[in-house]
């Protein structure tokens, strides 16, 4: 069914908002993908705070065209069957989600991503994005990192004291 001039005017105001609030916008290939299969991608997406949005690309690029820092954003990859991930918390979320979704449902495949800034990431830096750790995984690294040292100390601790004790109890039976 044929959207009207007032409902287009709609989608690409609500296209500008994800495209300005959006940490990375990315942009992937669905054609074979079936209904049940995208509304469980929009479903698992949801859970990292992605949103994904199917939307015709002529209004995509009216809408990028409407945001100033997006007006110069290479547009000639977008044609065909397109999905659109947003997510305005994480860099990687949106790319992490098509990626995992893709595991199962190969049918999906990476065009390339819109940074806040306005270029245009190639697919193949998408694919490596998503191959990153998450935050979370970086954060306990790190985490990690910073106790170790600690852990050795009271770990080296620890064995002295337990061979003292031991020790003073082999002296204490005599």
């Amino acid at each position: 069914m044929a959207l009207t001039k007032s409902e287009k005017d709609e989608v690409i105001a609500e296209v500008r908002e994800l495209l300005s609030a959006s940490k990375l916008t990315v942009v992937a290939q669905y054609q074979g993908t079936t209904v049940k299969a995208m509304q469980t991608l929009r479903r698992q997406a949801r859970d990292n705070g992605t949103k994904v949005k199917v939307v015709k690309n002529r209004l995509v690029k009216q809408a990028l065209l409407g945001t100033d820092n997006l007006k110069d954003v290479d547009m000639s990859a977008l044609e065909g069957m397109l999905v659109y991930a947003f997510n305005s918390t994480d860099e990687v979320a949106p790319a992490k989600a098509l990626a995992d979704f893709a595991k199962t449902n190969p049918t999906i495949k990476f065009v390339g991503a819109i940074s806040p800034d306005g270029t245009f990431m190639a697919a193949e830096d998408v694919t490596t994005l998503a191959k990153l750790p998450s935050k979370e995984q970086l954060i306990a690294g790190i985490i990690n990192t910073l106790n170790s040292p600690v852990r050795g100390v009271m770990s080296s601790l620890g064995g002295n004291l337990h061979g003292l004790l031991k020790g003073l109890e082999a002296k204490a039976s005599n």
